[in-house]
């Protein structure tokens, strides 16, 4: 094979801060450079490395993501370029930032390795860092930071910009990750026919051997080792968030992490000297998406894009899941772990490990950056074990856009030629869920729920039920506060009652 055509991820670097006064603390561009400079360290490459990058790719942040984590410090108009910059790349030809989601590590590895095969790329820098402890900590202590930056020029964007919710889902208050994945579990226990406490009990046990990995991990930002009791048991400490879910089964935002991976050709990586033994190959990769809004979707508690990615990054490996020794399952919440398992046919008691992090929870979550901090760990794990196998798997939105990679030491026995996903894409696209009824009226019944809490205990629902016609409508509930716990305290998926719109709201109440 033409080694000019071989991708190879050659480096990796990961930083976790834990400076509590704002004023030392390092932003997140710093904190990111940091972690590009680890990477090519950890490669053997130096700043002969670093200069030599042609592309830049820089993970979008959280507080140019969501309006829950804006930053009121100013933010930089192009990152790869402020990331350039630092780390003294002059000669980059792409610098390209993100759109959100945190698949976008994984397909930018994807992307990439595509683009070394095809000539187009030599060497190129994948990172992304977040300060939001920072940022929260300043605006606690009212510490006025300056994290504006104009580099110059605009940055390339790579992704899809289309956010994860329409405006129906929205008018109900269902525009975001906290409100999406409590649905989707609620709708898991009611199809695994679990009770309220047995489902906690497990979502804990699941949980406990992640933050098991997490206590040993010294970049995790929760090392306590939660055990399962602690994780599904109800304390001032650990309040609900968006009912089944405590907070610490929520991803865990509030962190300054960052991390980098850098991918060259292995024709580049002999030019620049780089030892064999750094070297971990791309095996088999997949991307694909679930219907983008959940209103949509088949069902609650299955995702056809995770399945397909994963038979197709198995099959680009020539290899079945049993070939693989590591992974690391996105685990924002228990759902997005117990999709995964379901979808790739394991279980979630499986010996090999569900995560070699610790996980968005207990390692920490940093925003879209996460899978980056997955992949650092996995290449470490298979050069730890020449010859071994780690798959990855990254999940975007709201168990939405699905992204898969299969690392080893071993070199490929044939090119690197992933399938288009516009092959398998349209088979995902052409299985929708019921026909949605926008404004609802009528006798219905309950497909999932959740009740989300504020300080003061539950505050509101949010539901998906379905009109005697079969057709799907989103709603929220009255919000009396005896209904809400009483949604808490007992099982009300199936619930029966009575849907009416009101101003472009719909509102159910059960018999």
């Amino acid at each position: 094979m033409d080694y000019n055509r071989i991708p190879i991820l050659i480096g990796c670097g990961q930083v976790t801060q834990r400076e509590p006064d704002p004023n030392l603390a390092l932003g997140p561009l710093d904190l990111t450079a940091a972690a590009a400079r680890q990477a090519a360290e950890d490669a053997g490459g130096g700043n002969a490395l670093l200069s030599s990058l042609d592309t830049i790719v820089v993970i979008r942040s959280f507080s140019d993501t969501s309006w829950r984590f804006a930053s009121p410090f100013g933010r930089a108009s192009n990152p790869p370029k402020s990331i350039a910059d630092r780390i003294g790349n002059s000669g980059a030809k792409r610098h390209i930032y993100t759109y959100p989601g945190g698949n976008m590590p994984q397909w930018c590895i994807n992307r990439l390795g595509e683009k070394i095969s095809a000539g187009e790329v030599d060497a190129a820098l994948i990172c992304g860092g977040e300060a939001l402890a920072t940022q929260r900590n300043a605006r606690r202590a009212k510490v006025d930071l300056d994290w504006n930056e104009d580099a110059g020029g605009e940055p390339e964007q790579w992704g899809v910009a289309t956010r994860g919710w329409n405006e129906n889902e929205e008018r109900h208050r269902m525009a975001g990750a906290i409100f999406a994945y409590p649905l989707f579990e609620n709708a898991i226990r009611g199809h695994k026919g679990r009770s309220i406490s047995e489902h906690l009990t497990a979502m804990g046990a699941l949980f406990a051997g992640f933050s098991d990995i997490a206590s040993r991990n010294p970049l995790a930002d929760r090392r306590q080792g939660y055990s399962a009791r602690q994780i599904s048991t109800l304390s001032a400490d650990n309040p609900f968030i968006g009912f089944p879910y405590t907070k610490l089964m929520n991803a865990n935002a509030y962190i300054d992490q960052a991390s980098s991976v850098i991918l060259t050709s292995v024709a580049k990586a002999k030019a620049l000297g780089i030892s064999e033994d750094r070297w971990v190959y791309l095996h088999g990769c997949a991307d694909a998406y679930d219907h983008w809004y959940i209103s949509d979707r088949h069902n609650f508690h299955s995702s056809p894009a995770m399945r397909v990615v994963a038979q197709e990054a198995l099959e680009m490996a020539n290899i079945d899941i049993s070939a693989i020794d590591k992974f690391d399952l996105y685990s924002c919440f228990p759902s997005s772990v117990e999709i995964a398992c379901r979808e790739m046919g394991i279980e979630e008691e499986d010996p090999r490990g569900l995560t070699v992090t610790g996980g968005l929870p207990y390692f920490g979550g940093p925003g879209n950056n996460y899978v980056t901090h997955a992949i650092a760990e996995m290449m470490n794990e298979v050069r730890k074990a020449p010859g071994s196998r780690g798959m990855i798997t990254a999940n975007g939105n709201y168990v939405t856009k699905q992204s898969v990679g299969i690392y080893s030491t071993d070199p490929t026995a044939q090119p690197f030629a992933p399938k288009d996903p516009v092959i398998y894409q349209q088979a995902i696209n052409d299985h929708k869920g019921p026909d949605v009824a926008e404004i609802a009226h009528g006798l219905a019944q309950v497909e999932t729920y959740t009740v989300m809490h504020d300080r003061e205990g539950p505050s509101y629902a949010i539901l998906f039920g379905q009109l005697q016609d079969g057709r799907r409508f989103i709603a929220n509930t009255p919000e009396d506060p005896v209904l809400l716990q009483n949604m808490v305290d007992q099982d009300f998926l199936g619930v029966q009652g009575q849907v009416v719109n009101k101003d472009g709201q719909n509102i159910f109440t059960p018999v």
